[in-house]
């Protein structure tokens, strides 16, 4: 399959179709919104559903296997946000709280992306590992509280930070889905399949229309930030998804899992990262990380990304 049938094929999946129908309805100031209720339904069904799958193969998954990948992902966790931080200060030129909070939103996961980037996957024949929603949680974790540390050095309010990450809803539903399905296992999972596996990829297409929406309310705000912020959001995320993708290949992992892997390292978060930010950066500009992270970052991995990701993974993988 040559790369422009996979833009194709990625171009015209019904996940990034409804992302497009989204923008496109706000770009015509259509009615079309969804309720807040209804997001944060979605986007909790989303995440408990990417922990416990991950957890039933966790609990299929020795842990001489997991072992190698887990170092790789805890150092793409520390590598990521330090990357962005700098490059935020030297390139964006910008103070200490906007870099950090920048390199929060960068150095933590979009789990919708990570979803994106498996259905690529297996949509073009690949198996990618069953326990890289594990490596989701370990690469979630270090990238906010490592950026933390970088922008509130010397001064207070970091523990109510750590707080709100380590018990916000995005670690806690993936981690106690992780757990859940680990301990239940392939017999769990059976019982619950029809709600958790068959639905699972409407309720993503669903996700992905109103983040459509909300995306295309921050392109007025690129006009205010600068061309700058837009190669910050496009090169950086090539940058950390080409150390994803190759490390992905040095552990051993196949092309999809590496594509996957890769497209975590790009992706930047907009669920965990916002919220652990308003607590501790209350002084950041939410102009620049939520247009960066959301109408930047988000659709450049969705639509051009993840099949840049996959043709290095095959590159690499020979």
């Amino acid at each position: 399959m040559d790369a422009l049938e996979l833009l194709r094929l990625n171009l015209l999946s019904p996940m990034v179709l409804a992302f497009a129908l989204g923008v496109v309805a706000r770009l015509l100031k259509s009615d079309l919104a969804f309720p807040e209720a209804m997001y944060t339904a979605l986007s909790i069904y989303l995440l408990f559903a990417i922990g416990f799958k991950g957890g039933v193969e966790l609990s299929k998954t020795p842990m001489a296997t997991l072992l190698l990948p887990a170092l790789a992902t805890l150092g793409l966790g520390l590598f990521r946000p330090l990357s962005s931080y700098f490059l935020a200060r030297r390139f964006l030129s910008l103070g200490r709280l906007d870099a950090g909070a920048l390199a929060a939103h960068y150095g933590s996961v979009s789990a919708v992306t990570f979803l994106a980037a498996l259905t690529f996957a297996q949509a073009v024949g690949h198996r990618p590992e069953g326990f890289l929603p594990t490596l989701v949680a370990l690469l979630e974790v270090p990238g906010l509280v490592v950026a933390l540390l970088m922008a509130k050095r010397g001064s207070g309010n970091l523990g109510e930070a750590f707080r709100e990450v380590l018990t916000g809803k995005s670690v806690v539903l993936l981690v106690g889905g992780l757990l859940v399905g680990a301990l239940s296992g392939e017999a769990g999972m059976e019982r619950v399949k029809p709600f958790f596996v068959e639905p699972f990829y409407g309720a993503l297409t669903l996700f992905l229309m109103d983040l459509g929406i909300v995306a295309a309310s921050r392109f007025a705000a690129l006009k205010q930030v600068g061309f700058r912020l837009v190669l910050y959001g496009t090169l950086l995320p090539l940058f950390h998804g080409a150390v994803g993708v190759y490390l992905g290949h040095l552990v051993g992992f196949s092309p999809g899992g590496a594509t996957v892997l890769g497209a975590m390292a790009a992706s930047s978060s907009y669920i965990a990262a916002p919220a652990a930010v308003r607590i501790a950066l209350p002084e950041a500009n939410p102009s620049l990380y939520l247009a960066a992270s959301l109408a930047v970052t988000f659709p450049f991995n969705l639509v051009l990304g993840i099949p840049i990701y996959h043709a290095l993974a095959q590159w690499i993988g020979g």
